[in-house]
């Protein structure tokens, strides 16, 4: 049994405990730590499994979650699979992670479940008001595998979609952010269909989010992801924004990494930030 979010660490107490050698390296992870601490009082370590990017995320937005976001709340939100694959026939080929082999046909209803699940607990935990109990909420969610991952699933479906709206919004020639270019772009996904086949399929199971990917979830949630990238310390990368142009009104959750591989979670902002 692993926890998915460990409990809160004081962030330079963390800090010390692994970055302790004096290499150039660990310097300018202590200078990174230093630099967050000045505005968040803790870490949260989060489960390193291929899911990192999603978990740390998702637990964010959730945890300051006060209201269903606009796209939880459309009718046809749960009719998207079916909706798709009207279109798509290559979408059968959508692999689940705790079924693989399944046919996408036979696992439309189950994504359906999925989407359904994450309204619910988004709409649940965005209606408790006392923080203590809202954060004892998202930890219980996280203790839950089943659940947990069913939510995973139903991200990277979203993903997909917003993928296919870029890519079809690009071909008729209406504007798009440009990390949607660089997303297709690559030999590996030159169109949504290798997007799936090449990256979504092999999220979880042999690799995590790619960068370019990280612009990918922001926009499929409409959330700004903010990210304290330590081994950038210094320069003009130490704090990333996905997407960099973010619409005035999307929330932003902030994220730490030491290397674009893993990610956890600073909580607890510090007073004088919130002020």
């Amino acid at each position: 049994y692993k926890l998915s979010v460990s409990p809160e660490m004081d962030i330079m107490e963390y800090c010390r405990k692994e970055w302790r050698g004096n290499t150039p390296v660990a310097k300018r992870m202590r200078k990174g730590y230093e630099a967050v601490a000045q505005k968040f009082a803790s870490i949260r370590r989060i489960r390193g499994d291929n899911y990192c990017a999603f978990r740390a995320t998702l637990f964010q937005a959730l945890s300051q979650a006060t209201q269903l976001p606009r796209w939880l709340q459309s009718e046809d939100f749960a009719m998207l699979p079916e909706n798709l694959l009207s279109k798509y026939d290559w979408i059968k080929q959508w692999q689940l992670k705790q079924k693989p082999g399944k046919k996408m046909g036979e696992i439309s209803d189950e994504i359906k479940e999925y989407l359904i699940l994450l309204r619910k607990k988004w709409k649940n935990i965005s209606e408790i008001k006392d923080p203590l109990e809202k954060q004892e909420a998202c930890d219980k969610l996280f203790k839950n595998e089943e659940e947990e991952y069913s939510l995973y699933e139903a991200l990277k479906f979203l993903m997909l979609s917003t993928a296919i709206e870029l890519y079809n919004a690009d071909k008729s020639g209406r504007r798009v952010p440009v990390f949607s270019w660089l997303l297709f772009a690559r030999d590996t996904s030159s169109n949504p269909c290798q997007l799936m086949q090449n990256h979504l399929n092999h999220i979880g199971h042999s690799g995590g989010l790619e960068q370019v990917e990280m612009f990918l979830l922001a926009y499929a949630l409409q959330y700004t992801i903010q990210v304290y990238r330590l081994y950038k310390y210094s320069t003009d990368e130490f704090i990333t924004l996905y997407p960099n142009d973010p619409e005035e009104d999307w929330p932003v959750v902030t994220l730490i990494t030491e290397d674009d591989r893993h990610y956890n979670i600073p909580v607890r902002m510090c007073q004088e930030t919130m002020l």
